[in-house]
Parts: C-alpha cells; structure tokens; sequence
C-alpha cells in the first residue's frame, strides 16, 4: 500500500479523505485521531468490503496502525476496487509527534492539564489519590520518590498528581521523575519525551537492553520484560537516593487482577497499594493511584487533547500489546469486558470486588498462606 507522510495529509481537505484505525481494541483505548473509523484487518472480507462499500468512491482512504508497519503491508487486492488506498507513514504515533512540535500549545497543554487537575477532575481524580497517599500512607517525611513514567496515560498523570500534591506542602518531600528506555525505537521514545516537556515534568532518562533480552523467550515474555524492568527501576532508584518507586496502577488494575488471580491463577490476591521489596532493602513500592477509575483518567487525557504511549516493546511495534505488570491485553480485555456486563446487572459490582480483598473471614477459608507458610483450617480444628 502506498504511503502519504503526515505533511502531506494535513494537505488533504477533510473532505476528500477517510481515516480508518487499524489497531485492536485495547491500543484504540489509549486514543484514536479524531473522526477515524474502525477497521479490523482481522474480521471477515464480507463484513471489511461492506465498511468500504459505504464510504463515497471519490474519498481518498487513509489507514493508520501504531506505527506504520501494519497498514503498509495491507494488500490492496483484498479490498475493494475503484479507490485510493494510502497507509499514514508513522501511523498513530507518527501523527501524534507531528502534533506536538508547537512550542507555544505545549505551554498552553501544560496550563490546561495542570488548571483541569485543580479544577474540572479536582473531586475524580485528585481527590481519590490525595485519599489513597492519606489512607494507606504512602507519602511520608523527608521521603525520595522515584515516580516511574512508561510513557501511558496512568503514569504520566501520576507525574502532574504528585506535582500537584507537592505544591499544598503539607508534607517535606522530593521527587525524580524516572523514566526507563529498555529499547524503545526512536519515534516511541520521542513522543515519551515530547508529552514530557509539554506537560512540564522534568524526566530524568535512563537505558536498559531488556527488550532485546525478552526477545527470544518463548514462554511468558511480557511477565519476565515486567519483573525485569522492576527490578531495573528499583536499583536505578536506589542509586538516586530514593527509598520509593511509584507506579501508576488505578483501581480498574486492582479489580481486575482480583478476578484474574481467580479465574486464571487459582488464587485469592490483591494488587497492594505498597509493598516492601524483597530485593532492594529499605526501598518500597507504593501506587497512589490506588482509588483514580481509569474512565476519570480517560476522561482528563481527551480534555486536554493528549496522546500517550501504551507499550512499546518490539512485539507491540506490530500493534499487540501487554500490560505493566507482564499479563496479556487479550486477558485483561476479557476481564474488563465481563466486568462491565456483570455490572449491568450490578452497578455495585466494581465496589464489591474491590471490597472482597478488604473482608475476608478466615473462619471460612479453607487454607491461606502467610508468609509463605501454607494454613490449614483442619491444623485448628
């Protein structure tokens, strides 16, 4: 398929195009351009030829994936015949970079994020996490905090959140803002750099080989890429003075692994909102992010017109993807999806989930482990 360079799409008049996504569902959450149809390369060649069908002859039609590659291998002689068939060279963050080279609306994107935090999202998102570095006492005196920044639209919240935060002073405490390069390619590594200027968070970059270390491991990469890069934030942390590494898993992660540990793993488990590491003493991890609802933090990044970076290893380059904590998107996906059809039924689901891991009566469980040590209610029968 023949490619057309960002510049010379934004030559096109809007109406002589149609641009239509190509990328799964979980990576067109993270945002689409706007006025984009969808299209799945995947589904039947009935139901794609009847999408085009619909669209007028005389439209130019534009395809974009996450990074260009998918849509330039599409073969034109699938599709439908008598019109002009383009692949967005960059794709999605091709277009995104192009988007953010204005220096004057970077400063003016900083503003309107910070202003929205204070303002529109103060009782959905500042709030929760105010409530959840209160209740769980993850911010404490004279701490060191390494915000941990993937370049997704959790972290980098997290990043003005904590900002923020500091600004009230009600509590002595000094932040780095860390960001981990295991292997990103040049155009995800700058849009992770771009965001981070327009949004006035000062990243402090550092390079690890992990992606090409994952490459060749045939059983649960994404698992062993997120244990690595956990460990890789924890040292470089630890060698920047900071005794805690902050992450930016929101209360849907928390639901959803409650289910997976479940349905997946055999086991009743939380995400905790921190933890003690057992590998780098006197460092902790803590998630202020704990109680943020991932629709409020959607919510702030369309407001204030933002794009960020999901995944980015090699195997995402093709437009799959992975979660931070190293389970699939096609797991998460299905998790996310049942939620909400229970919650059809329930709307209180979410917060009986999420409560579940809060009152749990040992008198009625069978066996549990603490510890490490494994319990049996027959040891006190």
């Amino acid at each position: 398929m023949k490619e057309i360079s960002v510049d010379e799409f934004d030559k096109l008049q809007g109406g002589t195009y149609v641009l239509i996504d190509t990328r799964d569902e979980n990576l067109r959450s993270y945002g689409m351009i706007s006025g984009a149809l969808i299209f799945d390369p995947d589904n039947d060649e009935e139901d794609i030829c009847d999408l085009i069908s619909r669209i007028p002859r005389d439209r130019k039609l534009v395809f974009y994936c996450e990074v260009g590659r998918r849509t330039r291998e599409i073969d034109e002689q699938t599709l439908p015949s008598g019109y002009e068939y383009y692949s967005l060279e960059g794709g999605y963050i091709g277009y995104v970079r192009s988007r953010m080279a204005d220096a004057d609306k970077m400063a003016q994107k900083q503003h309107r994020a910070e202003e929205s935090i204070r303002k529109k999202f103060h009782k959905k998102i500042f709030s929760p996490f105010a409530k959840a570095c209160k209740t769980y006492r993850l911010i404490e005196e004279g701490d060191r905090i390494a915000v941990c920044i993937s370049g997704g639209k959790d972290s980098m919240l997290m990043a003005k959140l904590f900002q923020e935060i500091q600004r009230h002073r009600k509590c002595s405490f000094d932040l780095v803002f860390l960001v981990m390069d295991p292997g990103y390619n040049r155009d995800n590594r700058a849009l992770i750099e771009s965001n981070a200027r327009a949004l006035g968070i000062p990243v402090t970059i550092f390079e690890s080989d992990i992606f090409d270390a994952v490459d060749n491991i045939e059983n649960s990469p994404c698992y062993i890429c997120a244990r690595m890069r956990r460990g890789f934030l924890y040292s470089k942390a630890k060698e920047l003075g900071c005794n805690k590494i902050a992450l930016g898993h929101h209360y849907d992660d928390v639901i959803e692994t409650i289910l997976m540990g479940m349905l997946y793993g055999a086991q009743i488990q939380t995400m905790m909102p921190k933890l003690h590491s057992t590998n780098f003493e006197g460092m902790e991890l803590i998630r202020p992010m704990y109680l943020v609802r991932e629709r409020d933090i959607c919510a702030w990044r369309d407001h204030n017109e933002l794009h960020f970076l999901q995944c980015a290893c090699h195997f995402t380059d093709t437009c799959s993807t992975c979660h931070e904590d190293g389970t699939t998107s096609s797991k998460r996906l299905e998790i996310k999806k049942l939620i909400a059809e229970l919650k059809k039924n329930n709307p209180f689901i979410e917060y009986n989930i999420f409560s579940s891991v809060e009152n749990v009566n040992l008198d009625t469980v069978i066996a549990y482990k603490k510890d490490g040590v494994r319990h049996h209610f027959l040891d006190e029968y």
